[in-house]
Formats: structure tokens, sequence, C-alpha cells
């Protein structure tokens, strides 16, 4: 191998690689806008899920970006994860779009009659466009041109090499120089971390005779299975949503691989007769296996998605899932109505949970009180429908009394979270009182919140209506006592009127939190009996 050969080699690949980074990164910028449209408007249905994503790809010629992007429109709510998942399989079909440009383009066209002229108006477009989507586009076409650039100097190298040393003598033959093919594709994936990078070499080392078909349509197999790493890289510590459709991707390629090994011999006898273009062999067989990867997986994606749902989950998805209540029970009123002060019942822990973190927060509302609130709020919709449900079949004459009580039990929660969140928050700015006597006022009257806040677990055992309504009094009594002083502080001068106006508010917030809890306690008390079994009310 002499000097030329490998200068063509490198700076083919060099060449190849700039262009593919401009024009991946030029139509982003260009088109990205629209791109995001598509993307979440475009996928109402599962064959436009499966057709926007070999759009998008086909466009952008990233197969990773447009499985980074599907990330983050279902953690954004844009998307459902089924429709990730079809995009996803859209993506693998439109990311094949490369090896057709190599095969018809590349290595069929004298690259010089259009490349360079493309490389000279992107560039003009690029100076001359500023900031704008003209530049981008120009960004763009100036790639597209040094990604033909790129080919033409591979083809003219893996021809030289392939005249002196065939690539895949080195492999060796049979199944296991089948196996290395397949590894060294996924090596070059991984490193170059861009199937579509890996294909256009594949396919000019195979086109200049340095590959085999059989060597090269293993390597391209691997190729498929490379292209994983970058979204499993991305879904490292990242969030359920995220590990969800980084799994999709894994399974619909590792499935696609597997499906295209065992069928290898009869796809290629079906796809040839090319005319003994070998580029065109492999671009039809990487298209071919990828689109048999949709047909086998297509039947089976709900079931998939429901084991994804299952396998990756969230402490907040797993606690905010209603644990009692079960449709099935709504047509028996006795077992309905038991389910749902058993739910309430630990929605109140939750509450309290969240009302305990914001008294004792110094900072703003962190992210356990932001998460423990999210739960608190899906489980308030879950009561809320299973209450309407209880609604629509014919409930007994007590139950139909105090299902409205359930209701106000729920809504006494939510105002708790809500309280919570405004103390977190007034805490965090609220500058600390030099007064002593007065800071001490302060600060019993926020254990007395607490201690309040501790008596109000309607599970503990030791729980007490009348001990709870008489911390309430006394709360209610020395809130106004610490009214009545901070007045006198700003009236003596002592404190600002500004700091005095946020204290009173602040504790007016904590007083309010302690009656909501008090209320929420007390009314879901009078519901306990309907959270004893039947079987014991009967005895």
């Amino acid at each position: 191998m002499n000097a030329a050969l490998v200068d063509n080699l490198l700076g083919g690949m060099g060449l190849f690689l700039l262009g593919m980074w401009l024009l991946s990164d030029g139509l982003k910028l260009a088109g990205g806008h629209a791109l995001r449209t598509i993307l979440s408007r475009w996928t109402g249905t599962p064959l436009r899920g499966l057709l926007s994503g070999v759009l998008i790809t086909s466009l952008v010629q990233s197969s990773s970006a447009v499985t980074v992007a599907a990330i983050g429109f279902v953690n954004a709510g844009l998307i459902s994860l089924r429709q990730a998942v079809r995009v996803i399989y859209g993506s693998n079909i439109g990311t094949t779009m490369t090896g057709w440009l190599v095969a018809f383009i590349g290595l069929q066209v004298d690259i010089k009659i259009f490349a360079l002229p493309l490389i000279g108006i992107g560039m003009l477009l690029r100076i001359s466009g500023g900031g704008t989507r003209r530049a981008a586009g120009g960004v763009a076409l100036a790639g597209f041109g040094l990604f033909f650039v790129g080919i033409d100097f591979l083809r003219l190298g893996f021809a030289g090499i392939g005249e002196n040393v065939p690539l895949d003598t080195l492999l060796g033959g049979g199944l296991g120089g089948v196996a290395l093919a397949f590894v060294a594709g996924v090596l070059i994936t991984v490193l170059m971390q861009s199937s579509s990078a890996a294909m256009a070499i594949i396919l000019t080392a195979a086109g200049g005779g340095a590959l085999s078909v059989t060597i090269a349509a293993a390597m391209v197999i691997g190729t498929n299975i490379g292209t994983t790493s970058t979204a499993v890289l991305a879904a490292l510590g990242a969030t359920p949503n995220a590990r969800r459709v980084a799994a999709a991707h894994v399974a619909f390629n590792v499935i696609t691989a597997l499906a295209a090994f065992m069928l290898l011999p009869l796809l290629f006898g079906l796809l040839k007769g090319s005319g003994g273009a070998p580029a065109i062999d492999l671009a039809l067989f990487h298209t071919a296996f990828n689109i048999l990867g949709v047909v086998l997986m297509w039947p089976i994606t709900d079931r998939l998605v429901g084991f994804l749902e299952r396998r990756f989950r969230s402490r907040e998805e797993d606690e905010a899932q209603p644990r009692y209540l079960d449709r099935n029970v709504v047509t028996t009123p006795l077992l309905a109505m038991h389910a749902l002060v058993m739910e309430l019942g630990r929605m109140g822990g939750i509450a309290l949970r969240i009302a305990k973190g914001a008294m004792s927060a110094e900072v703003a509302a962190g992210p356990r009180l932001e998460v423990d609130s999210r739960i608190l709020d899906r489980l308030v919709e879950s009561v809320g429908e299973f209450s309407t449900l209880m609604r629509r079949s014919n409930l007994p004459a007590e139950l139909d009394e105090v299902l409205p009580n359930a209701l106000r039990v729920s809504r006494y929660y939510t105002e708790m979270a809500e309280l919570a969140r405004r103390i977190a928050s007034a805490q965090s700015v609220l500058e600390t009182i030099e007064l002593s006597e007065l800071a001490a006022v302060v600060a019993h009257f926020k254990a007395g919140v607490v201690n309040l806040l501790d008596a109000a677990d309607v599970l503990d055992a030791e729980f007490s209506v009348q001990q709870i309504s008489a911390q309430l009094a006394e709360l209610e009594d020395e809130y106004q006592r610490l009214k009545s002083q901070l007045l006198r502080s700003g009236t003596a001068g002592e404190l600002p009127v500004r700091r005095i106006v946020a204290q009173l508010d602040l504790c007016s917030d904590m007083r309010r939190l302690a009656e909501q809890a008090e209320k929420g306690a007390l009314y879901l008390d009078g519901l306990r009996v309907f959270a004893t079994p039947p079987q014991e009310q009967a005895d």
C-alpha cells in the first residue's frame, strides 16, 4: 500500500465526515422549526409516526439526532411512548438513504460535475446569509458537496487496496469471517458515532473491490447495532422515558440484525441482479432488512411499550399509580368506597410529607417537594375519576351522602400542597428576625404547626380527633398573639413594614396549612368506617 492510497483514504474520510457534520447541522438549523412540527404534529397515527421518522432522518441524515429529539418530545408530553417508538422504526429506514446516495451518485457519477459547484454556492449563501436560515441552508449545501468529494477520495483509495490486498481476506472465511465482519461494523459505527458514515465507508470499500459483498453485508448489519450506542449513552442516568426510548431502539436493531443474519442468503438471492454493482446490492440489502424489522416489530409494538413502561419506572411514577382504586369494584359500592378511603389515606401521608418538608425547608421548593406534589396531583385526578365512576353507578343513599366528603378530603390535600410550595418559597427569601424574643415566638408557632401535622396522620394508631382540634385552637390563639407582637414591632420601628408584611403572610400560610390538615384529617376519619373490610363490619 503506497502513500497515495493512504492519503486518499484519510483525506476522503475526513472530508466525508466534515461533509456529514455540515450537512446534518445545516439542515437542523435551516429546518429546525419544520422538523419539530413534523415530530410533534405528524405522529398522530402509527403510520404517520413511521413516515415522520423516515422523512426526518432522510433529511438530517442522523438517526441518533431523531432518537434524542423523540426522547425530548416524550419527556415534554408532546408525543406518547408509542408514537416515539414508531418514529424510531422510521428513523432506521430513513438512515438507509445514505446507502442510496453513495451507491447511485457517489460511485456512479463524476463527482466534480456537481460537488464542487455545490460547495461554492453553499459557502456563498453562508457568507451572505448572516444568521438567517439561508446561511444554514448554505452550510448544508456545502456539506452535501463535501460529502461526495469525500466519497470520491474513499472510492479511489479502496479501489487501489482492492487491486492488491482484499480486506476480507484478513477476516478469514466462513462463519468466523462473517462474525468478525459484524463486530468490525459495530466498532466502526461506535467509534464514528454515525451509522451513515460507517455505511459510506463499507459501501465504497465494497465498490472498490476491497470487501466481498457477503463480508460487507455482515458489516452493514453491524452498523445497525453500533448506532444504538448513542441512544444507550444518552439514556445512562437519564429519565425513565429516555431509557424506554433507548431500549426500544436497541430492541428493534437487535431483532432486525438477527432476522437479517437468518435470512442473509435468501435476501441476497432475491436482491441479486443489480448488474454486478456491489454498492447497490448492499443498499438494497440495508433497506430490505430494516423494512423487514418494521414488519416484525409492528404487531408487537403495544406489548413492547407495555413492557418498557413496567420495566423502567421512577419513584414518582410508581407512587403516582393508585394502589387501591380498581375499576372492577365500582359495581360493588361498599368495596369501591373501601378502596377510595384507603387511597385517600395514602394521599394523606403524601400531603403531610409535603407539608412537613416545606416547614423544614431552608431553601426554595426542592426537587423532592416538587416530585411529591406531582405525585399528589396525579392521585387527586385518579380519585376524581374513580368518584365519577362511582356516582354513575347505583350508590346506596348512605354512600351517596358521604361521597362528597371524599372529594373534600382530596381538595384539602391539594390546598396543602399548594400552601407548602408557597411556604418553602417564602422561607428561602425571608430575612432572619434579629429580635430574639420575637424570633422565639415565631419559632414556637412554627413548631406548633409541625406538631399538628404529626398528629394529623389518620393512619397512626394514636390519632385523636380531640387532640388535633385542641392543637388547632391553641395555634389560632398563638397566631393572634404573634400577629399582635409583629405589628407592635412595626409600630415601634424595630422592623421594616415590608418584613412585617412578609412574615405575617408566611405565618398566615402556615396557619392555613394547619387548618387544611385538620379538616382533611377530620373528614377522612369520618370515612374510616368504610375502610374496614366488609366482613369485619358484618361481624
